[in-house]
């Protein structure tokens, strides 16, 4: 009975957290359902509050299950427990955008989207990002559980465990293999799609994390370490903007250029 009475706070600060978590997820929805109805006939405001909701949302809650997953839990399987059951929500919540500067360029380059659209989004992203801080920080200045640090927002706490190279392949692996799935995923049932790169994003996170801690969104890592921005610009913008593009430009040249190109040299030297 101690016991229990000992890890009673424990189990309540989590369920808190969570709590907040699910909350934002329906305040957001809500937003959605409003602006949906208000800004249909206004295509770009409707684009630009839609990707900013689903920026803002996602930020928040990884700043969230950035704070539990810290926390030590009994079960190391806890933290990516969560990890894929939000990628779930988020992939059922954000339907219709991306909230990562990455998937703008990829269907800006692949020509599914223009350069005013992608202008738009890419905008959305970046404040919704930087407004997550700000709510968080209040949020947590509120001190509804012992982990709430309003300091915590503060300080820059730097994922990056490698040197810079194996840091950039890092990030460029995993924002290549994510948008590959992303592209090739779309013949997919939804339902099915949803839960599979749910699982591969928490794949990614669990192969990478605890090197550069697998975020492979420019907009989420302004979110998540702006502070290390302020305090390293350089080594940041390398690890977390440019190698997240850099493995969306190597993706799109593989399969729109190099495999086609090696498909067609292997049918004509059939033929001869």
């Amino acid at each position: 009975m101690t016991a229990l009475r000992g890890l009673w706070p424990e189990a309540q600060d989590i369920c808190t957290s969570l709590g907040l978590m699910l909350l934002l997820v329906l305040f957001m929805g809500l937003a959605r359902v409003v602006t949906r109805q208000q800004l249909h006939g206004f295509m770009m405001a409707h684009t630009f509050v839609l990707e900013f909701l689903a920026t803002f949302q996602l930020c928040c809650c990884t700043h969230e299950l950035q704070l539990l997953s810290e926390q030590e839990p009994a079960h190391r399987t806890w933290p990516l427990s969560l990890i894929y059951f939000f990628s779930l929500v988020h992939g059922l919540t954000l339907v219709g955008t991306s909230s990562n500067p990455c998937g703008v360029m990829m269907q800006m380059l692949l020509g599914g989207m223009s350069p005013e659209t992608g202008a738009i989004r890419l905008l959305a992203q970046l404040i919704g990002a930087m407004c997550s801080r700000y709510c968080i920080s209040a949020l947590w200045s509120l001190g509804l559980t012992k982990y709430h640090l309003n300091e915590r927002t503060f300080v820059c706490r730097n994922p990056i465990q490698v040197d810079l190279p194996k840091a950039v392949i890092t990030e460029a692996i995993c924002s290549f293999i994510f948008h590959s799935a992303l592209l090739h995923f779309q013949e997919i049932r939804t339902k099915l799609r949803i839960h599979l790169l749910a699982a591969l994003i928490t794949f990614l996170v669990y192969a990478g994390g605890s090197l550069t801690g697998a975020v492979f969104n420019p907009a989420l890592a302004l979110s998540l370490h702006f502070k290390c921005f302020d305090e390293a610009f350089l080594r940041f913008f390398i690890v977390y903007w440019l190698a997240p593009s850099l493995g969306i430009l190597l993706m799109i040249l593989m399969f729109s250029f190099f495999l086609p190109w090696l498909y067609n040299n292997h049918t004509i030297n059939k033929k001869e």
